[in-house]
């Protein structure tokens, strides 16, 4: 299932049915599972682990060496899971020597087209890309998160589960889970109702991230003002209380 004008590195492994397209290069240390599909003109250089049913469109760089200015050639590694769709100029880079050394990305994850994952970062699963969509590195993004057309995420931020940015939004905060952001200059617009919804949440869990949301982002008081009455609601709710958790762990802050 090769095309013999793919260039492929004997020391790949690569499943039997697995499909490789014309002009193809495949380097050293590279696993290709059972079921995935390359098109032609992909690179794939080296240190990459791609699992089964994956499909990636044409002249995607998929494991390239990560853009630090401190790059010494060391190994390191990107992993990606099973059923995703990565499209044309797509670019994927290996982690770093500062970190883990490791780029993750998880499984069925839609990464539409010119869109950018830097060194380092870490992808759940069941997220969407849109088009131009660019991560720095270091960033963490959470499942079923969406990231819009020619949105830009400043190194170092988490982008909540169930978040929306909306297209166009330069990020340089942390995102909350279950937020819609808007804006060039981004500012918080409420839940993303409409994905909670698709994906299954209760009117009940909604309207307690609602009162939750409410006491984040609509009161004049502080954060540790409203601090016990978020305790509480953390306690009460699954949703509420990763909310409340991103909100410790925002080192950058986040967007309001």
């Amino acid at each position: 299932m090769i095309d013999k004008m793919a260039i492929v590195d004997p020391t790949a492994i690569i499943a039997e049915d697995v499909v490789v397209g014309p002009y193809t290069v495949i380097g050293p240390n590279v696993e290709i599972d059972k079921g995935t599909w390359i098109g032609p003109n992909v690179v794939i250089p080296c240190n990459t682990k791609i699992g089964k049913n994956n499909k990636i469109y044409q002249f995607a760089s998929i494991g390239g060496d990560n853009q630090d200015l401190v790059f010494d050639d060391k190994p390191t590694y990107l992993e990606i899971g099973d059923n995703n769709i990565i499209h044309e100029f797509v670019t994927i880079n290996r982690g770093s020597v500062k970190e883990s050394c490791l780029t993750k990305i998880q499984d069925n994850n839609l990464i539409m087209a010119y869109s950018h994952i830097g060194h380092d970062c870490e992808i759940g699963s069941h997220t969407i890309f849109a088009n131009g969509a660019t991560l720095a590195g270091h960033v963490l993004v959470e499942n079923f998160a969406t990231i819009g057309a020619y949105c830009a995420v400043h190194q170092f931020c988490n982008i909540g589960e169930y978040s929306f940015i909306a297209r166009g939004a330069m990020v340089t905060k942390d995102v909350l889970p279950y937020v819609l952001v808007s804006g060039n200059n981004p500012e918080a617009h409420g839940l993303n109702k409409v994905g909670l919804e698709r994906n299954g949440f209760t009117k009940e869990s909604i309207r307690k991230l609602l009162k939750a949301y409410k006491l984040i982002f609509r009161t004049q008081s502080t954060l540790q003002q409203t601090e016990s009455e978020l305790v509480k609601l953390a306690t009460d709710c699954q949703y509420t209380q990763k909310l409340y958790q991103a909100i410790q762990r925002a080192t950058r802050g986040f967007i309001r």
